[in-house]
């Protein structure tokens, strides 16, 4: 066995192993309690920075309540995909709540946001065909793409000449799909949507926005980018999951009844995938509910938000062009990031690192996200720890700049940008 070439390959990588014998490994840590804002890991309270539960719903008694009674109901799985024998009728009931929360004719689930992404980039388009994605896009967009014979072009991210010199080359008589992040997940920037609406008109383009990270956070009433805009109707196709604002396990798709049409005959993430779960998608559903009837989580997420990056302002930490609840804390040090991390965490606060190749390595950073439910005490406890931690590692701090956080612009969590569609 020690001769074959797989075992070489397996045994040769050992970066986890070089991360540990320094201490500084950061992943899999073991969470021993409700993913809240305070966790317990190793036996200690530790302050949670880290979660995707921008609504603090996952522990949320209405939401544990009516997950419960769908496993009473209807067992713990559904035994089968939603083309066959998997489709229940809360998953129908879920998917008309969401194409109306949405605003669009209908909407489907599939078992999680990763699939959801797989399906609709795997069909939607063909040899002929043309898929254009920012370089920022998440890793389930990249994948999407490579079970699909179109032709896939990377544009500069969130740049609109670049997007726009790739769409001028394109033949007229092709399909041209605009696959973006509503929020991009590391950054926390916001697309250009206006922009690119604009661009799409110009160039007979479409546009598919994968909302993972804008649902439940922006818009008037937390459906995302595209009402956040008030482009809603200018968006063909929205993407999203139930693992960050919906407290669940999930993904959906929505977009005009031929669309969903389509997507339930050639989807084959969906067609040949097990169906979403009943305890998922009721928790699912029962966010969904607590989101559209308690606003003031939305207004206490953008508040915890613009006190959070005016803190690390004042501190002098560089956190780039972030215009959402994801905070990136730009360390620019692969090392000292796991070691910011592993430090902080001794402090117990909990957050995450993101290193190369997930970003450039002199791009690596921390990123810190807010949930409605941290209060102020939280974040400024964690902040007090962040600064005693920068100080022993010696990192460079910054002198105060503006950031979009606290402009104008984002004053409030339903303002937009007003354009022109002419």
């Amino acid at each position: 066995m020690s001769n074959n070439l797989f075992y070489k390959k397996m045994n040769s990588f050992n970066v986890h192993k070089q991360l540990e014998e320094q201490g500084v490994y950061p992943y899999f840590r073991p969470i021993t309690s409700d993913q809240d804002t305070v966790v317990k890991i190793h036996g200690k309270d530790v302050v949670m920075f880290g979660s995707n539960s921008y609504m603090g719903l996952t522990n949320h008694p209405h939401v544990k309540k009516e997950t419960i009674k769908a496993v009473e109901k209807y067992g713990s799985g559904c035994a089968g995909s939603r083309f066959l024998n998997g489709t229940l009728d809360i998953h129908i009931d879920l998917e008309t709540k969401l194409a109306k929360f949405l605003g669009k004719e209908a909407a489907l689930i599939f078992g999680t946001g990763f699939q959801a992404n797989l399906g609709v980039l795997g069909s939607l388009t063909g040899r002929h065909d043309y898929i254009l994605i920012d370089e920022y896009d998440h890793a389930s967009i990249y994948e999407g793409t490579r079970l699909n014979f179109a032709k896939v072009i990377k544009f500069k991210h969130n740049d609109m000449a670049s997007l726009e010199k790739k769409l001028s080359q394109l033949p007229d008589d092709a399909i041209k799909l605009i696959v973006v992040d509503g929020v991009f997940s590391m950054e926390g920037d916001i697309t250009k949507l206006p922009e690119i609406v604009k661009l799409s008109k110009k160039y007979g383009a479409t546009i598919a926005v994968d909302d993972a990270h804008g649902v439940g956070v922006l818009g008037e009433k937390g459906a995302g980018t595209a009402e956040h805009f008030d482009l809603t109707d200018e968006v063909d196709i929205i993407i999203g999951t139930f693992s960050k604002s919906l407290a669940s396990l999930g993904g959906f798709v929505a977009a005009d009844q031929s669309v969903i049409d389509y997507l339930k005959h050639n989807a084959r993430s969906l067609i040949f995938s097990a169906s979403a779960t009943p305890a998922s998608v009721a928790s699912a559903s029962a966010a969904l509910d607590i989101i559209i009837e308690e606003p003031w989580r939305l207004e206490t997420l953008w508040d915890n938000t613009r006190y959070t990056a005016k803190l690390l302002r004042e501190l002098g930490f560089e956190i780039g062009k972030s215009e959402t609840p994801i905070i990136p804390i730009y360390i620019r040090d692969n090392i000292k990031t796991f070691q910011f991390t592993k430090l902080l965490l001794e402090e117990q606060v909990f957050v995450n690192p993101v290193v190369s190749p997930a970003v450039p390595s002199n791009d690596s950073l921390i990123r810190f996200s807010l949930m409605a439910t941290h209060t102020k005490e939280q974040i400024e406890f964690a902040m007090g720890k962040m600064d005693k931690i920068a100080k022993k590692l010696g990192l460079a701090r910054h002198a105060p700049v503006p950031n979009p956080i606290e402009s104008e612009y984002m004053a409030k969590p339903n303002s937009r940008l007003v354009v022109s569609h002419s």
